[in-house]
């Protein structure tokens, strides 16, 4: 029986997704998106926290070019369109995301990565987006991703060269949060999730969706979007919860 391309396992609050094209170093085709955008379209209603990985020792290697160089240019902007809105479900879709990374994060898969919350790295993850030395652009949300993680000067540059970074050096620019030992990032991935998902679920909703979307505010649409959103928080049951367990020096517990 073969194996399913999006492993899909849930553990209480928590959902790992593991992306299972071993002969493809996980390259992103039509059918592993469209099971990324079921799960995010519709999570089980128990799940707070998604982990995103890959397998045989690789996160994904991006776009399946296989498919691609068969496409018109009408049917690259649909696809195109369709990346966009996967990868919108993930950033702000309402589950918190972590990425588990090791190998290929190339083009695609470091757009899918840049759409998470949390990005844990190992030695041999290696962040690149060679497009442009394939005659071909981005289009997966980079741009607007992972553009803004390192800045549009540094992607110019790196997609100019198809220079690599690894993981050290992808922490230092935004591309990941954690660097950790080979082997360690599905162990820290977990420790990280059971903690989000221990938060209050207002709390990781509203960091989720306001402080990228209040980045791309003036200053005063900002900070008037914030007083909104702590306004929200800090009127529930799990916000007096919250503090009570602060005052009586107990761990909270939350609905």
């Amino acid at each position: 029986m073969s194996q399913p391309i999006l492993k899909i396992d849930i553990d209480g609050a928590i959902a790992t997704l593991t992306m299972n094209r071993p002969d493809k170093r996980n390259a992103m085709c039509e059918e592993l998106l469209v099971a990324i955008d079921s799960f995010f379209s519709a999570p089980p209603k128990e799940v707070r926290v998604a982990i995103i990985t890959g397998t045989a020792g690789h996160y994904c290697s991006g776009l399946d070019l296989s498919e691609h160089v068969h496409r018109s240019a009408e049917e690259n902007l649909h696809h195109s369109r369709k990346w966009h809105e996967v990868m919108e479900k993930i950033q702000f879709g309402g589950l918190a995301v972590v990425s588990a990374m090791f190998g290929a994060v190339i083009g695609g898969g470091l757009e899918l990565a840049a759409s998470t919350h949390v990005r844990i790295a190992e030695p041999s993850t290696i962040f690149q987006l060679p497009e442009g030395r394939r005659g071909i652009f981005v289009g997966g949300g980079a741009t607007a991703r992972v553009g803004r993680l390192m800045g549009a000067d540094r992607m110019t540059e790196m997609m100019l060269t198809g220079r690599k970074y690894d993981a050290e050096t992808g922490v230092a620019l935004g591309l990941a949060h954690y660097a950790v030992q080979e082997g360690e990032a599905m162990g820290l991935a977990q420790e990280l999730a059971g903690k989000i998902a221990r938060n209050a679920p207002l709390s990781n909703y509203l960091m989720i969706q306001s402080i990228a979307k209040i980045s791309d505010m003036s200053q005063s649409d900002g900070l008037f979007t914030e007083s909104l959103a702590a306004a929200l928080s800090q009127t529930t049951p799990d916000a007096t919860e919250g503090l009570n367990a602060f005052l009586e020096k107990r761990a909270p517990r939350f609905r």
